[in-house]
């Protein structure tokens, strides 16, 4: 009868295999030689852990990014807008219309005028905007500059007798 299979605690080299291959003397004669080294497994192997966890984070970015589109779609309003500038007969711009019920759309109320800001507390606001600008430090000449306009324009309407009004 055949030996069973041994089992190898670390897989031999391939230069061991060969040497198992070919006749040798009885392993009681052979000298004792070192154990072989640990075969390094693959990244894959080393890290199976992790494929799950990152196949859960691929999906849920994917759904997120999916899903903040989706909010970005087409709206009522816009849709009867698409159709009525398409250059199809006008029955398809009429039922369009009368699809929507008027009971959907949003009453929009006209905005309420406000009052007017005095002009003491304007001045306090661009003292106020000055101090910021100031403490701005620039990142280059170019945003120097813009920035130097500004502060420009808003001591200008510090100074100014009267404030003009937007």
């Amino acid at each position: 009868m055949s030996e069973p299979p041994k089992l190898l605690v670390n897989k031999p080299k391939k230069s061991q295999l060969k040497q198992v291959e070919q006749p040798t003397p009885p392993p009681s004669s052979a000298p004792h030689s070192a154990p072989a080294e640990p075969v390094k497994d693959s990244f894959g192997r080393r890290y199976k852990f992790l494929w799950p966890l990152l196949i859960v984070v691929n999906i849920s970015v994917g759904a997120y990014l999916f899903m903040r589109t989706k909010k970005k779609d087409v709206g009522p309003d816009e849709e009867v807008k698409d159709v009525s500038n398409s250059s199809g007969p006008a029955t398809v711009v009429n039922a369009a219309v009368t699809e929507t019920p008027v009971a959907s759309l949003p009453i929009v109320e006209p905005p309420k005028p406000r009052q007017p800001i005095p002009e003491e507390q304007q001045r306090e606001l661009f003292k106020w905007l000055l101090e910021e600008k100031r403490k701005i430090k620039p990142r280059d000449a170019e945003e120097r500059k813009c920035i130097d306009e500004e502060k420009a324009i808003l001591k200008q309407f510090i100074r100014s007798k009267s404030i003009p009004t937007l």
